[in-house]
């Protein structure tokens, strides 16, 4: 009995913290900003709780019955709470709303459980057992579901059937709870058939959770999606309509298939082009495999690597017949070798020496790929170039995010670079803009490799040319100890989109 009391104390806490990560998740995916998301969950979360624990001093009787029914209100709130999510994002213009009051009533009903589980066990053992077991459980089962949250639970069930897989526990507990307490229970019989409905409700919701994801995001995507999924780092969407095919991580679209092809011999060529024999060539990010695709139009590169964090897009765009067909099997080449890790990392400890080095991640919108903008990770970048070496990177929109775009410039400047921006048309994104960086003068190319479908050489000098309503604004460097630019984009994204 007492295992099975202590076993319920664990389960407990681990359902409470993964409702708690579920929540932060989500709002990163659908919002950006994950320090701010998870910080501000976490505060509102934990504050509730304290409410929780204040309100249970007014529940004088019925200590197990009221217990029991917690328990079953938050395995059907925490369990919902993903498709609630995810349904409110894409059918209300309220998210932050929905986000913030689930987040307090599950943090008010998860703060009432451990304090009524304590006076009802009271009788059972000495006071300062009853808080050191308590606690202690309490405590492991939180350790348990921050391991199982990114490691199992994300990649495999993903976000609104993790949601619903704990709800089931929550509801077991509340079922075994009316067995462990039956001596305080009047009301068994009933109690455990509400239990048990409860129980088949959120599996219910948990066969039928791709449907309820799938009903979300197809309010939120304009096209047919053909893939989706939950991986350890981030949710991967790609949606069809006719011959457009687009990729969206965590909801920012990264390509249409229409014009990628402007967007990618933009980012190559101008610098790769200009550099004299250049036979070994990084490219970080792109797990899409479109740069790696330019790149391989120079007969004369030997060896590619491409180091991208998420081993589920580089294997995506490897194996999937629209995807190959559009990056031209360039994963397949014998010269592309392919390293799943985390770029900052990488970098730091890689001893290779690179001709061009193309930086491909996503727009900074969180702190995490922040620091893949810092001064210090362009510093270290130098170390890995070659004397006749060059670096590009994708610098968001001169356009919408002006102010980030030159923090940027400015950011590659100050760690030790003469730099070199640019800018093109891209239809789905509008203007954008590129950084070619080098320790040498850059000298524009005089040819450029066969295939091309939109860039010239007549055309490459207007796009260093930088109209008024683009033109460059001073900014302060961003470095890894003051993200400036993480805020500034999400400024200037916040304005555009309001």
């Amino acid at each position: 009995m007492a295992i099975l009391l202590f076993i319920s104390i664990l389960l407990i806490a681990a359902c409470g913290l993964i409702y708690e990560l579920i929540a932060g998740a989500v709002a990163s995916y659908l919002v950006g900003d994950s320090i701010f998301q998870f910080s501000t969950v976490i505060g509102s979360y934990l504050f509730a709780m304290g409410i929780g624990s204040f309100l249970s001093r007014f529940i004088r009787r019925g200590l197990a019955y009221r217990f029991i029914w917690i328990e079953l209100i938050v395995a059907v709130v925490g369990g919902f709470s993903s498709s609630l999510l995810f349904l409110a994002f894409a059918f209300t213009q309220g998210f932050q709303l929905f986000l913030y009051l689930i987040v307090i009533v599950l943090g008010i009903l998860v703060g009432l459980e451990i304090p009524l589980l304590m006076r009802i066990i009271r009788h059972r053992y000495h006071f300062h057992e009853v808080v050191s077991h308590v606690l202690t459980f309490d405590y492991i089962g939180a350790l348990f579901a921050s391991i199982l949250f990114p490691v199992v639970l994300v990649p495999q069930l993903g976000l609104v059937r993790s949601a619903l897989f704990f709800g089931i526990v929550n509801g077991a507990v509340a079922l075994w709870s009316t067995f462990l307490f039956k001596e305080h229970l009047s009301v068994a019989r009933r109690l455990q058939a509400v239990c048990c409905a409860v129980i088949i409700l959120l599996s219910v919701g948990l066969v039928e959770g791709k449907r309820i994801t799938g009903l979300a995001e197809d309010n939120i995507y304009a096209d047919e999606i053909i893939f989706s999924r939950d991986t350890h780092y981030q949710h991967i969407v790609l949606t069809k309509w006719k011959d457009d095919l687009r990729l969206f991580l965590n909801s920012h679209l990264q390509f249409s298939s229409r014009d990628e092809y402007r967007y990618h011999e933009a980012l190559v060529h101008p610098g790769l082009a200009a550099v004299p024999v250049p036979r070994h060539v990084l490219v970080l990010g792109g797990g899409d495999g479109l740069a790696v695709r330019e790149v391989l139009k120079y007969p004369q590169v030997e060896s590619l690597t491409l180091v991208d964090l998420d081993p589920e897009m580089t294997r995506l765009f490897s194996t999937n017949p629209f995807l190959t067909g559009l990056n031209q099997r360039s994963f397949l080449s014998p010269k592309v070798h392919i390293i799943n890790a985390d770029a900052f990392l990488w970098l730091d400890s890689s001893q290779d020496f690179f001709d061009f080095i193309i930086v491909d991640f996503p727009d900074p919108t969180n702190y995490s790929l922040g620091k893949l903008y810092t001064t210090v990770f362009y510093s270290t970048l130098a170390h890995h170039l070659s004397r006749q070496g060059m670096f590009v990177v994708q610098s968001t929109s001169p356009m919408f995010a002006r102010k980030s775009f030159w923090c940027i410039v400015e950011t590659v400047k100050q760690a030790g670079f003469k730099v070199y921006p640019y800018h093109t048309y891209v239809p789905s994104f509008g203007e954008w803009g590129y950084v070619l960086a080098s320790q040498h003068d850059y000298t524009p190319p005089t040819s450029l490799p066969g295939g091309m479908r939109f860039l010239t050489l007549a055309g490459l000098p207007s796009m260093f040319d930088f109209p008024p309503d683009m033109a460059q604004v001073t900014m302060p460097a961003n470095h890894l100890n003051d993200q400036v630019l993480v805020r500034t984009y999400d400024q200037e994204w916040r304005e555009i989109s309001h």
